[in-house]
């Protein structure tokens, strides 16, 4: 008697630990990326894994085309059950379960931009090497380089940069020029190993 009470008291259990799965699937609604698992016991060749794809629709032999994404599993199974109707002497009987939830993968960290090194050079007032993003102009960098001293000799700036063949160019850049809009020197992109030298102001300069 006691062994008949506990396998009674067992299966009373039984729906209650499935209850709440059940509910659960019921209560979710399918997205793209979800798989959907579709049983028919009438005709097992219809039983099938199915990716739910972006448009949300699947398709399943016989049925056609349904619409999974935003549904239930009951609305599906009930839609997929009508469609496949028509080919069975009786109602046949379609299972419809969540096989697997798609999970997103995790935000990828941002990529730092691309730098060149620059080397700047004389009557500046943060000298060395500079680390700039890639695509910054020779005006821009004349901010990053926290300005110029006192005695720079602002028309007389240098920008040395040598080609792939190892020889080496020097463009004369007026900063005074660009200030007042008569030079688009300033626009000039930087490259890697560029060179910017600031001379000293001569005395009447």
């Amino acid at each position: 008697m006691k062994l008949t009470a506990v396998l009674r008291t067992a299966l009373l259990l039984v729906p209650l630990t499935l209850a709440p799965a059940a509910f659960a699937q019921e209560e979710y609604r399918i997205r793209p990326g979800d798989v959907l698992r579709i049983e028919v016991i009438e005709d097992p060749s219809l039983n099938r894994s199915v990716l739910v794809p972006p448009d949300g629709r699947i398709t399943v032999p016989l049925a056609g085309s349904v619409q999974a994404g935003g549904r239930g599993v009951s609305q599906i199974q009930t839609d997929l059950a009508a469609r496949l109707a028509p080919n069975f002497a009786a109602p046949p009987s379609v299972f419809v379960s969540i096989e697997q939830i798609f999970t997103p993968p995790p935000p990828q960290p941002p990529v730092p931009p691309r730098t060149v090194g620059i080397y700047v050079l004389g009557e500046v007032n943060n000298p060395g090497q500079l680390a700039v993003v890639e695509g910054t102009t020779v005006l821009q960098l004349f901010a990053q380089m926290g300005g110029f001293s006192r005695f720079a000799a602002t028309k007389r700036i240098q920008l040395r940069r040598t080609d792939s063949a190892g020889v080496e160019q020097v463009y004369l850049i007026n900063y005074d020029a660009i200030e007042q809009g008569d030079s688009q020197a300033g626009s000039t992109v930087l490259r890697e190993g560029d060179t910017i030298i600031v001379p000293q102001r001569r005395l009447f300069e």
